[in-house]
Formats: C-alpha cells, sequence, structure tokens
C-alpha cells in the first residue's frame, strides 16, 4: 500500500505531521487538564496519609508505599527516583516498588524499616516550605492551603509524566478513529470472549491480546494488539488484520522504537506464517528513516488523515 511508494513519503509526512500539530493544539491542553484534576485529588489524598507531612515515618510509608511519587514532587527541589536513591541509600528495589504502590515481597522487616525511615528523612529535610506553609505552624492546613499545594505537587507530576499523558490521549483517539471509520462501513465491535483466529467476518476488537511462541519452543505467551480486523470477505479461519496504532510528537522517539514492530511480527510470522498482516496506523512525526525501516521489515501503514487506505487491505 504505502511501503512500496517512497515518493510519496514526504508528501505523506507532512501531512500527518499537520494532523497531529493541529489536535495537539486543540486537545493535548485538555487531557493534561483532565489529568491534572484527577490528579490533585490523589495528591490531597496522600497528604491526608501522611498528616499533612508532619507524619512522615517508617511506618507511615510501611502502610501507604504509593505516596512516594507525590512525596518525591513534595521537595524543594522535586526529587528524580535516582536522586532519591542516592540521597537515602535505601534500596533502589525498594523504592522502584514503592513507585508502583507497593513493598518488595520479600523484604526483610528489619532492613525495609531502616530504608524508610532514611526515605522519610529527606523528604522531611526537604519538603518545600513555601507550599506547605502550614509546617512552619502547630495547625493543620486549612481548605484553600490544602489545595494550592496540592495543585502545585498536581502540576510536577503531571508535568513529570505528560508525554505518556498525551500518548493515551492520542492513542484513546486513534482506536476512536478506526472504530467509528469501521462502524460507518457496518462492522461490528467483538465484546471478550472470542479466539483470535476465529473471528466471523465484518467484526473488529480493539486491544486484544494474540497468542505466539519462541522459535523452538512449545511455550506462548501474549503479546498485544491495539486492533484486530476481519473484513467482511473473510473465508472462515483466516487471520484478522492486526493494527499497531502509532503517533509521536517528534522524530526521536519513533525511531529510537522502530524495532519494536519488527520484532513483533517476527514473532507474529514465526506463530501464525508468512501470511499473517500486520500495519501500523500512523499520525504524527514519523520520518523516511522510519518509514524505510519498517518498509525493510514488510511492515506496511495506513496514515490516520487517508483512513480510507484500509480499503487497501480489504477492509
Amino acid at each position: 500500500m504505502n511501503r512500496t511508494n517512497p515518493d510519496n513519503w514526504k508528501s505523506d509526512i507532512a501531512r500527518s505531521v499537520d494532523m497531529y500539530n493541529a489536535w495537539f493544539l486543540e486537545f493535548a491542553p485538555v487531557a493534561f487538564r483532565e489529568t491534572r484534576v484527577k490528579t490533585t485529588v490523589q495528591v490531597e489524598q496522600a497528604l491526608e496519609k501522611t498528616a499533612y507531612l508532619t507524619d512522615l515515618s517508617a511506618k507511615t510509608l510501611q502502610r501507604d508505599p504509593g505516596v512516594l511519587p507525590v512525596l518525591r514532587m513534595s521537595t524543594c527541589p522535586p526529587i528524580a527516583v535516582d536522586r532519591l536513591v542516592g540521597l537515602s541509600g535505601a534500596s533502589k528495589n525498594l523504592i522502584g516498588c514503592m513507585e508502583e504502590g507497593s513493598l518488595p515481597a520479600r523484604a526483610v522487616l528489619e532492613n525495609l524499616l531502616q530504608d524508610l525511615e532514611k526515605i522519610a528523612a529527606i523528604v522531611g529535610k526537604m519538603a518545600d516550605p513555601d507550599i506547605f506553609v502550614w509546617l512552619e505552624r502547630s495547625k493543620k492546613p486549612n481548605e484553600a492551603e490544602l489545595y494550592r499545594a496540592a495543585t502545585i505537587v498536581a502540576d510536577r507530576l503531571c508535568g513529570s509524566i505528560a508525554n505518556p499523558i498525551i500518548k493515551n490521549a492520542q492513542e484513546k483517539r486513534q482506536l476512536a478513529a478506526i472504530g467509528a471509520w469501521l462502524e460507518k462501513r457496518g462492522y461490528v465491535p467483538l465484546t471478550p470472549g472470542f479466539r483470535f483466529n476465529q473471528m466471523p467476518p465484518g467484526t473488529f476488537s480493539f486491544r486484544l491480546n494474540v497468542p505466539v511462541k519462541a522459535d523452538g519452543e512449545q511455550r506462548s505467551w501474549n503479546i498485544p494488539v491495539d486492533a484486530v480486523i476481519q473484513p467482511r470477505t473473510a473465508a472462515d479461519g483466516a487471520l484478522p488484520l492486526l493494527v499497531e496504532a502509532k503517533s509521536a510528537g517528534d522524530y526521536t522517539n519513533p525511531n529510537k522504537r522502530r524495532k519494536e514492530e519488527a520484532t513483533k511480527i517476527t514473532q507474529l510470522r514465526r506463530t501464525y506464517g508468512a501470511g499473517v498482516r500486520f500495519v501500523l496506523f500512523l499520525c504524527g512525526y514519523f520520518d523516511s528513516g522510519y518509514l524505510g525501516y519498517e518498509a525493510a521489515e514488510g511492515i506496511d501503514w495506513v496514515w490516520e488523515n487517508r483512513i480510507e487506505d484500509f480499503l487497501e487491505f480489504g477492509i
């Protein structure tokens, strides 16, 4: 479809970049604000669990390890994960687990409490007095002070994960665009519980785990596929079209991760044969270097700004 037409790549890239930029200017701030509102509530809850930063102790962190990301953004300056490891001398594995909201399953209690105390001491020493103005007095924060502090910390948290926020919003929009286009053509979404290789004609599904096997091994594992579409004209037992939705706000990241798609199609072909069809659904900054790499791996693509190209794959 597109991989064999390199003369069109330059103009296709320009139109795709324009589409991404138009979306970003209109919707990215909304996605960021919505996430900030939710994060502000989470920060308020974390502050409450630590008695508004007046009860920073090993026992508090043991009870609620998931407050650590909030605590890292509550210091002056905010502390990155690796920096906290260096400053506190605590186990990197412990801090990594706390970032995910848990504690190491096999930690020795005495060592665990010692490390948690080190973390609490660093946060307590570096807590930002300009944000948490109540720390210099004996009274609890009033509602306005708490909301102001929670909003500032939420901004810091969202700023540190801005790219994932935008990526998730864009991916959700891309899948919605595919779904709307398919339903307009009479395709029906499938509910969970169907077999990947037994999809009825004229159906589709999102975020499906597809089992694949390693070369020469019997065991299998699942790889995620963003969209699976079974053409209306498909014969019994035919494999559906597999679609990976990808968006990018710059040219650097796609080229860093371009091998992921090559690995995925290799696993799929090894399991289901050379006839498996795997395409990309692209929006944004994908340069000719990225496209050339994917084309060399036999991977084709559909530009979101020209979604009707799915027709060329029998959809």
